[in-house]
């Protein structure tokens, strides 16, 4: 697959939208003389930020968790279908290009995990790394934030969920097999396409499906819970690899498997539009109306229940095809629990909710 000629490579995003929040922001009209700058490779910046507040209460039913932390906003890994580039508008910054090379850090995130799980009223829910942008991300090598809220989580027998694309991961399988052996954690691992071609595209500065897969097998060989999320199937690009996917990840030792279908809100629109016409030309059309008819003519809902399967007859037969490989590899969701009961405050005497 050639790339566009100026293609950004290692960027998902190959623009900035429009901040719906600001009145006046820069906008390129000539490809020459001042305007230069805005083609010019950027590096990644790290915005380090002291956070008023970290762990948020989910409010949506179909999104499998209750409690959520993110300590980085914005992601590197650059994925084009990401639908928390809509949050890097709240910052003051676009959900195109900006959302991978403008990354927030809360750099006091241990510090509010560790107030946070100290207030009496709190019971030891489930809280979820991350809601939004992926916890593995390029910067935690440099900050390691992750790895703090997980000791936070550990000191408190706080039961903590992960999902991720980014073997950086195996790194902490120590302190995860800690939780797990206390049944305090839980970890699913995206892979959306063991096709390397389209992962260098779509999810450009993530690890390798393999890569991936190894860090499924490492976990797994030690003890730790972990399946395989299939986030997003997008029909006509990787719809065709979920028996391929769901037959790898249990030959790696994964126990279950998830997936969605992709849905396109807010300004992911303009971007998955921009990046599907440069990059697959030959079929953008029929992809974009299959996502529309997976969404009763539009290529994003928000109906809870319907919009992270789809309706229709092309989400219909993405989830006939989950069910028959998942029966046949024994790999469909599972309900994990994880210990409520062990929460507890260092220095607390015995069990808080007796």
């Amino acid at each position: 697959m050639e790339e566009p000629e100026n293609y950004k490579k290692g960027r998902g995003a190959q623009i900035n939208t429009k901040n719906r929040f600001l009145k006046n922001q820069h906008v390129q009209e000539h490809v020459e003389g001042i305007d230069d700058w805005t083609e010019r490779q950027e590096p990644t910046q790290y915005l380090e930020q002291e956070a008023k507040s970290l762990v948020n209460k989910v409010t949506s039913p179909d999104v499998g968790m209750w409690y959520s932390m993110n300590p980085y906003m914005g992601c590197e890994h650059g994925c084009i279908y990401c639908y928390a580039r809509n949050a890097h508008e709240y910052w003051g910054y676009s959900a195109g290009l900006d959302f991978e090379r403008k990354i927030i850090v809360k750099t006091n995130a241990p510090q509010l995990l560790r107030k946070f799980l100290m207030d009496p009223k709190w019971e030891g829910m489930p809280i979820s790394l991350s809601g939004n942008t992926d916890c593995y991300q390029p910067a935690e090598q440099k900050y390691r934030l992750t790895r703090s809220l997980l000791e936070v989580c550990n000191s408190f027998n706080q039961p903590v969920g992960l999902i991720s694309k980014n073997g950086g991961m195996v790194r902490d399988k120590d302190i995860l097999k800690e939780l797990a052996n206390k049944k305090l954690v839980s970890v699913m691992v995206t892979i959306t396409s063991l096709n390397e071609d389209l992962r260098r595209v779509m999810e450009p500065r993530t690890t390798t499906s393999m890569q991936r897969l190894r860090l499924v097998q490492e976990l797994s060989q030690e003890g730790i819970p972990v399946g395989v999320m299939m986030g997003p199937m997008i029909p006509g690009l990787n719809d065709h690899e979920m028996q391929r996917i769901m037959l790898a990840a249990k030959e790696h030792g994964a126990t279950s498997t998830g997936y969605t279908f992709v849905r396109l809100n807010g300004s992911v629109k303009l971007l998955f539009h921009d990046w599907l016409y440069k990059n697959f030309p030959d079929r953008a059309d029929k992809v974009w109306h299959m996502i529309e008819q997976g969404h009763g003519g539009q290529v994003n809902d928000t109906r809870f229940g319907v919009r992270m399967h789809g309706e229709g007859d092309i989400a219909g037969i993405i989830a006939q095809q989950y069910r028959k490989y998942g029966k046949l590899y024994g790999m469909n969701a599972e309900e994990r629990d994880l210990d409520t009961t062990s929460f507890r405050r260092p220095g607390a005497q015995g069990r808080l909710f007796d």
